[in-house]
């Protein structure tokens, strides 16, 4: 398989993203080219990960002193407390701003390992190599940084950019189907965010995605994906106005990950996957979206046996609760919930072009689930 660059480059940052298969064996060359005084690493892992890439990577390391840092992870580890432990583990070490932190792992280590190295001397070199499908399509690319408070999922972070990007498909052929599922949940989005062929090209091709694991049409689902994230995070980097759209599903994904306490019961893709469809289903209600759009959503889902019933993880009591953690929400900017709704296939409203009181989302909520 051809290894393909992609450059992310914006008045911001300026960086590549390498996508292809076993590309483990050029980490070391390629931190030559971007981080030449690097004399240490910092390599802050997944427990989960295959030890067989682990030892590649650590192989291709070192050349460097390496400090490994492995982790039992789960959304409940992406907290303040375990990124001050980490950063002062770094500075114990006399870390400096030439050294390097490497996040390899899902989305959860790349957000806490991305803000740990924003904070660490006001910034040391940061390093992504995204391990599941989830963070190679999305987290890994844009700058977000961040971790959870008791009030709501990435309320704590900062914007800072990685120096380079690796993704590496062969790492996904080791992932449970649950955790394909939460990555094609975000290919999905970024299918309906922007006009495009990429949802008729998903709705022909999703089988080899997550039945088959064909290692070129992920891969070419993983750059597809990223063009549609680097199109708006070039436009705004730092989420004041068009970059929103890509969390279109996600205000009411995130209430429901906090009213669920972030337990595995649900993961953030699965979360996704209820959150674009209730976010579609009030679409229609208020007619910015016919009920064609409706139903080939609908039909994306039956054909990949995707679930959006809250019904079963939550009762009708908890359906208030939800609207009240959306209201913490990230993109609002008054005391009405900021929604992106779903205009048709490749076009959504603009941020701040719907908004929505609690009061008349909980009179709603049960018609959208």
């Amino acid at each position: 398989m051809q290894t393909t660059k992609l450059k992310l480059k914006n008045s911001n940052s300026n960086y590549s993203i390498i996508i292809g298969r076993n590309i483990l064996t050029q980490v070391s060359d390629r931190i030559k080219e971007v981080c030449p005084s690097a004399k240490k690493i910092a390599l802050v892992t997944d427990k989960k990960i295959p030890k067989k890439f682990i030892d590649k990577l650590k192989k291709n390391l070192k050349t460097y002193d390496v400090y490994f840092f492995e982790y039992s992870v789960s959304e409940k580890f992406k907290s303040f407390a375990n990124v001050n432990k980490l950063v002062e583990k770094c500075l114990f070490n006399n870390f400096n701003r030439n050294d390097i932190l490497i996040s390899f792992g899902g989305g959860i280590i790349g957000d806490l390992g991305a803000f740990a190295a924003s904070i660490i001397k006001r910034g040391i070199n940061f390093i992504n190599i995204p391990t599941t499908l989830l963070s190679q399509v999305d987290s890994s690319i844009g700058g977000k940084t961040g971790v959870n408070s008791p009030l709501g999922k990435n309320l704590i972070g900062t914007f800072y950019q990685p120096r380079i990007v690796f993704s590496d498909v062969e790492i996904l052929k080791s992932l449970p189907q649950r955790e394909l599922i939460c990555g094609y949940a975000e290919i999905l989005k970024h299918s309906l965010i922007l006009k495009s062929n990429f949802f008729n090209w998903l709705q022909k091709y999703s089988d080899q995605i997550l039945l088959n694991r064909d290692p070129n049409f992920l891969k070419e689902a993983i750059i597809k994906s990223c063009k549609v994230k680097m199109h708006f995070v070039n436009k705004d980097v730092s989420e004041k106005n068009l970059r929103m759209i890509l969390n279109f599903g996600h205000t009411f994904a995130h209430a429901i990950e906090v009213q669920n306490n972030y337990s595995k019961k649900i993961n953030h893709g699965e979360a996704v996957i209820m959150g674009m469809m209730m976010a579609t289903k009030l679409s229609y209600l208020k007619k910015i979206c016919s009920h064609k759009t409706l139903l080939q959503l609908k039909n994306i889902y039956r054909s990949n046996n995707l679930k959006y019933d809250i019904k079963k993880n939550f009762n009708k009591k908890e359906y208030d609760k939800i609207v009240g953690h959306m209201i913490n929400d990230k993109k609002n900017n008054d005391n009405k919930i900021n929604l992106i709704l779903l205009k048709k296939i490749g076009q959504t409203t603009l941020p701040n072009g719907y908004k929505i009181s609690s009061l008349q989302l909980k009179k709603l909520f049960k018609k959208i689930i």
